[in-house]
């Protein structure tokens, strides 16, 4: 259990560093966790934010484990140049690769327990060769990963979209009955393992409105999700569906279900994020690690106002530590 969690950098120019520091003062009693960054960059944000955060730069992991409680341990990724909050620099792109390339390596290998990733800023990216549509599709490729699932979880609902960074036009051309069934068995088997479900209740949200209405307002559901949802019938899972997408989210709804599946981003992820911002965390199903990160972007509008609200990455890493407890 003494095994760090690791602690990626994100974009230096957006909220990544307030919220770390912010996370390791929130440590009492928390599972260890090292960041990998530059030391000289948290060390400035600590002095300007008048935080008591000591920064210690080690050298590996378990050297950072034992300096945990007395200071935030930091295997050092440096920055190309000075980050400025608020705008990001493409050349400080190959630090916030490595860093994630780094994290994922060690976890892999076993030195890390998990991966908590900070928020990175993808077009900045895009530049250093970065040729994915996000950290999911990233780590996926990191791991070898087939299928990542993304899930956001908080403490009243987990939601999973079957389709994720992609516009809505190509997001019709991914959906197939096919998909949905290989997303919802990701989806199970992590709720069975990682959080000790012996029976999920999955319920599957509908693609047009009030859920194509017997096919008056849409044929994907009778030709492609409600065959998806037999076939999982069939092989003995509680799924249910396809439900309205306006209506699916009510208190009375959500009580009825362990999770609810998506059709794409939007669907999915702002029920949650409106009913609950700050606790929400996202994990990724499917990889051979726990990955779990903030539910937010950079705010690169905050960034160095010491405003930010560091919630989010507080309850990412104490589900990548319950995770990881829970596993072993």
């Amino acid at each position: 259990m003494n095994t760090p969690l690791t602690l990626t950098m994100g974009d230096p120019a957006g909220i990544g560093g307030e919220l770390s520091v912010r996370a390791w003062l929130a440590r009492r009693t928390g599972h260890p966790f090292v960041a990998l960054d530059d030391p000289d960059r948290l060390a400035g944000i600590a002095a300007a934010m008048g935080l008591d955060v000591p920064i210690r730069a080690v050298n590996s992991l378990a050297q950072g484990a034992d300096t945990f409680p007395d200071a935030l341990p930091v295997l050092p990724v440096r920055l190309a140049v000075p980050a400025i909050p608020g705008r990001p620099d493409p050349a400080n792109a190959a630090a916030v690769i490595a860093s994630i390339e780094r994290a994922t390596k060690l976890t892999l290998t076993g030195e890390s327990a998990a991966v908590v990733t900070n928020p990175i800023h993808k077009s900045t990216l895009y530049g250093s060769g970065f040729a994915y549509p996000g950290h999911t599709e990233f780590l996926a490729a990191l791991t070898g990963a087939t299928l990542p699932v993304m899930m956001l979880a908080s403490p009243d609902l987990r939601v999973v979209p079957i389709t994720v960074h992609a516009s809505l036009r190509r997001m019709l051309e991914m959906i197939t009955t096919e998909r949905i069934i290989a997303v919802t068995l990701v989806t199970i088997d992590a709720l069975k393992h990682h959080w000790g479900i012996a029976r999920p209740r999955v319920a599957i949200a509908g693609l047009n409105p009030h859920a194509g209405e017997d096919g008056t307002m849409g044929e994907e559901e009778i030709t492609i999700i409600a065959p998806a949802i037999a076939a999982l019938r069939a092989q003995g899972h509680d799924v249910s569906g396809p439900f309205a997408a306006d209506s699916m989210f009510t208190p009375e709804a959500r009580a009825r279900y362990d999770v609810a599946m998506g059709m794409y981003h939007d669907q999915a992820l702002i029920p949650l994020k409106t009913l609950d911002m700050h606790h929400g965390v996202n994990t990724t199903l499917g990889l051979p690690i726990i990955r779990t990160s903030p539910d937010h972007g950079t705010a690169f509008n905050i960034a160095g106002t010491g405003t930010a609200n560091p919630t989010s990455l507080i309850a990412a890493l104490d589900l990548a530590a319950e995770l990881v407890a829970r596993r072993k």
